[in-house]
């Protein structure tokens, strides 16, 4: 016997695990993200807030993303071919050019949910 899920209610199953840190634009992004596979794909998926957890972050921006990911300046700037300097958060290179980097940086290596107020990102 299968439950078919809401947004509002897949939304609701994530903030609801107390292990998680998921904002409620957030939860929501995520849900719309995994509405939108089941669409593409014609599949139905089994909502696991725990393998969610575990394989998806959330920041509050693609260069909150990028400090947090890359252990210093020269690892991400090597990553990206970018002159960064994370340090302090002091960005050389044109902050559109940063933010397009890491973009492609994180969609060719993984998965990208974007919304008002921050992104998710995967595992890899």
């Amino acid at each position: 016997m299968k439950n078919t899920l809401t947004n509002y209610e897949i939304a609701h199953e994530l903030l609801q695990d107390e292990n998680a840190a998921w904002t409620r634009a957030g939860a929501f992004a995520l849900a719309d993200y995994f509405e939108s596979i089941e669409m593409e794909t014609n599949e139905e998926l089994e909502l696991d807030v725990v393998a969610i957890r575990c394989d998806f972050s959330e920041y509050s921006s693609l260069e909150d993303w990028a400090v947090d990911y890359f252990s210093d300046s020269k690892q991400a700037s090597d990553a990206m071919g970018l002159e960064l300097d994370m340090d302090g958060e002091t960005w050389i290179s044109d902050e559109g050019e940063i933010r397009d980097a890491i973009r492609s940086y994180i969609q060719d290596n993984g998965q990208l949910v974007e919304f008002d107020g921050g992104i998710i990102v995967s595992s890899f």
